[in-house]
C-alpha cells in the first residue's frame, strides 16, 4: 500500500509513501503524528465510486482519505480540514508533491477546528450547506489505550468526552441536505455515533472490519445522509485478511488500491 520515498528537503522528519499502487502520493511525519493507512483507505472507500460533489474531510491530517477519495472519483473535489498547525503543513505538502500535480487542482487545506460552532465555525472557512459529503477519521482511542508522550500522536489518536457529538453536529452543519457522511470508529463508539447522528442523518449503514475471518471486529463504518428517515442497516463486514492472517483479501486489496468502494456503489 505505502512505499516510503525520497523525502523533501524543506519538512523535516517525513517520509513520502506511494497509495494506490502510485496514483497519489502523502507527506506524513516519519515519527511523531499520524501516518495513514488502512483506516483512511477503507474511510475513503466508503464514499461512493460516482461521487462528483464537494467533499470536507474532517481531521484529514496529512490528507490520505481525501486524496483517495480524489483518486477513485474523477469529478469530486475536496478540502482538508486538520485542527494542529503541522498536520496542516503536511497536508500542504502532500498537495504540493509533484506526484500529485493531477489532483492538485481539486483539492486545498483548511486549518480550522471542527468543533467550532455557529459564526465561529464558518468563519474558520466552514459554511453551512457548503459540502455534499463530510468523511471523518476523529481520534478514537481512550487514553488508557494509547499513551504516548508525543503531542502531536497524542492529538490524532487520543479522544475526548463528547468527541462524535462535537464532530458530527458540525458535519450536519456543513453538508447540503441528503449529503452523505462517513465515520470510522471502533466497535464500542458505535453507541455514541448512532446518538450523534439521530434526528440529524438517517439511512444509515453499518459495516464491521474483522482482521480475519474467525476474528471479532476492530473497526466500524458508519454511513448516513442528511435529512434521511430510513433506519439502520448492517451490510456485509470487510474481512482484511484470511484464514491464515497473512496476505491481504481480494476486496481489501482492492479497496486499498482505490479499485472498489467499501458499500458497493
Amino acid at each position: 500500500m505505502a512505499t516510503s520515498a525520497v523525502p523533501v528537503p524543506d519538512t523535516p522528519a517525513h517520509t513520502v509513501d506511494a497509495f494506490h499502487r502510485g496514483r497519489f502520493w502523502l507527506v506524513q511525519p516519519s515519527r511523531g503524528g499520524h501516518r495513514a493507512g488502512m483506516d483512511a483507505m477503507t474511510l475513503a472507500a466508503a464514499v461512493p465510486s460516482g461521487f462528483s460533489g464537494r467533499l470536507a474531510d474532517f481531521g484529514a491530517g496529512a490528507g490520505a482519505a481525501a486524496l483517495a477519495v480524489l483518486s477513485r472519483c474523477p469529478a469530486a473535489r475536496a478540502v482538508l480540514v486538520e485542527r494542529s498547525t503541522e498536520m496542516a503543513e503536511f497536508a500542504a505538502a502532500t498537495l504540493s508533491h509533484p506526484g500529485n500535480a493531477h489532483l492538485g487542482d481539486r483539492a486545498s487545506v483548511l486549518a480550522a477546528d471542527v468543533t467550532l460552532t455557529g459564526r465561529a465555525r464558518s468563519e474558520a472557512g466552514l459554511a453551512d450547506n457548503s459540502f455534499d459529503f463530510v468523511i471523518m477519521n476523529p481520534p478514537f482511542n481512550a487514553a488508557e489505550d494509547r499513551s504516548t508522550p508525543d503531542t502531536l500522536r497524542r492529538e490524532a489518536h487520543v479522544t475526548e468526552d463528547g468527541l462524535f457529538e462535537r464532530w458530527i453536529r458540525s458535519a450536519a452543519a456543513v453538508v447540503r441536505p441528503r449529503g452523505g457522511l462517513a465515520v470510522i470508529a471502533r466497535p464500542e463508539q458505535l453507541v455514541a455515533i448512532l446518538d450523534a447522528i439521530e434526528g440529524r442523518f438517517g439511512d444509515a449503514e453499518m459495516l464491521c472490519v474483522h482482521p480475519r475471518p474467525d476474528a471479532a471486529a476492530i473497526r466500524i463504518v458508519v454511513r448516513a445522509a442528511l435529512g434521511a428517515r430510513g433506519k439502520l442497516s448492517i451490510r456485509p463486514p470487510l474481512t482484511l485478511h484470511g484464514p491464515t492472517g497473512n496476505a491481504p483479501a481480494e476486496r481489501t486489496e482492492m479497496i486499498n488500491n482505490g479499485l472498489a468502494s467499501l458499500f458497493g456503489d
